[in-house]
């Protein structure tokens, strides 16, 4: 009598309830024909894939045949129970997450009249690792690298610890010749314009001072410099077959960077972009308060609603990044004028010479050349 009672409550006189006459909506048909389609938009690409891959492998395919209304806090607390005892925070979590967000979304359109994941909680689960790479692991690899494309986007990925959608997606115009400002993210190996994380990401990226050469000296060389190109471009395949599309982070660091890794004894679960950001935040602490390297990650929101991409780089911040970059290569240099491209490589745009001096005023230090940051 009860179950009968409670839908009438709270629905519009002359209207009938909106609940579903039957045990028809089940929760893998709520999932796929409601919530995603609602909640894609705000997606990224990267986002959209983990995540969607995460609803279909960890709930769908233990809720999915389950009619909404059958749905229980009891049940649904014990399989995130279980859950927790296999696997990492990161993972429970984000199943933890998802599940209160579809319940809670059928609940406001009224496809449940209570919500079973209201009162569910998330368990303690296995502590997870999280790695930094340590000076000497950075200087072998940097010294190990002969391409200097390679060491451009590794330098920046190391000192200035931007996502791995963020540095593929940058284009010449975002070099301002001393910081970086994102116009866009890069996955898959499509550009994706003007779409970033958060607001907070698009400040500045700041790159230590050590840094500019080496993105100087890659611009010397790159394939196209113009304002709209691709700062770290690879060959197109399939329908973009000829054109500069942007690398695929897992296909870089796979093919151009944990092979070198590898043969310097460096585990290839530290050659990540995200351990690189992890490690800067990490090192940051010492060369500058936790606000600074908040401020470097972009992690702290933005007061302002002002044009972005003429903010001003704080300065504690650029002192404090500036000062992790020269505790970690002090004594070691580049030697760029010795670097230049490996492997099969874009073509040149046609018309665009490209000088036979790799970098002719970076100072030779092997000719007694100085270097204001090595001296």
């Amino acid at each position: 009598m009860l179950q009968q009672i409670i839908p009438k409550e709270g629905t519009v006189p002359g209207k009938p309830s909106a609940l579903p006459p039957d045990d028809s909506v089940t929760f893998e048909w709520f999932t796929r024909q409601r919530y995603v389609p609602m909640r894609q938009g705000k997606w990224s690409p990267a986002y959209h894939q983990t995540n969607g891959y995460a609803i279909e492998h960890y709930l769908i395919s233990r809720f999915g045949y389950a009619p909404l209304r059958d749905l229980d806090t009891f049940s649904i607390q014990v399989y995130l129970n279980q859950l927790a005892e296999k696997y990492c925070e990161s993972l429970v979590h984000q199943a933890y997450s998802n599940v209160r967000a579809i319940l809670r979304l059928a609940r406001k359109q009224k496809y449940l009249v209570e919500d079973p994941a209201e009162d569910v909680v998330l368990p303690l689960t296995m502590p997870v690792e999280k790695p930094v790479i340590d000076r000497g692991q950075i200087l072998a690899v940097l010294g190990a690298v002969t391409d200097l494309r390679d060491l451009c986007l590794l330098s920046i990925g190391i000192f200035s610890g931007p996502r791995a959608s963020e540095v593929f997606g940058l284009q010449w115009k975002c070099w301002t010749g001393e910081s970086l400002l994102p116009r866009g993210t890069a996955y898959d190996g499509k550009l994706y314009p003007g779409r970033l994380k958060t607001k907070a990401s698009k400040g500045p990226i700041v790159v230590p001072e050590f840094v500019w050469s080496i993105i100087e000296a890659w611009k010397r060389i790159a394939p196209d410099t113009s304002p709209e190109a691709l700062m770290f471009p690879t060959f197109g395949r399939g329908e973009r077959k000829g054109e500069l599309v942007p690398y695929s982070s897992k296909n870089f660091l796979r093919t151009r960077i944990r092979p070198i890794a590898v043969r310097l004894g460096i585990p290839g679960r530290l050659i990540t972009f995200q351990v690189m950001r992890r490690t800067l935040g990490t090192d940051l602490q010492n060369h500058g308060t936790l606000k600074d390297a908040q401020g470097a990650l972009r992690h702290a929101s933005i007061t302002t609603t002002g044009n972005v991409y003429v903010q001003p780089i704080d300065e504690n911040v650029f002192r404090a990044v500036n000062s992790r970059a020269n505790a970690v290569v002090e004594g070691w240099a580049p030697a760029l004028e010795q670097l230049g491209r490996t492997g099969r490589q874009p073509k040149v745009i046609a018309g665009k010479g490209v000088s036979n001096e790799v970098f002719p005023s970076f100072p030779n230090l092997k000719e007694g050349g100085q270097s204001k940051l090595l001296m």
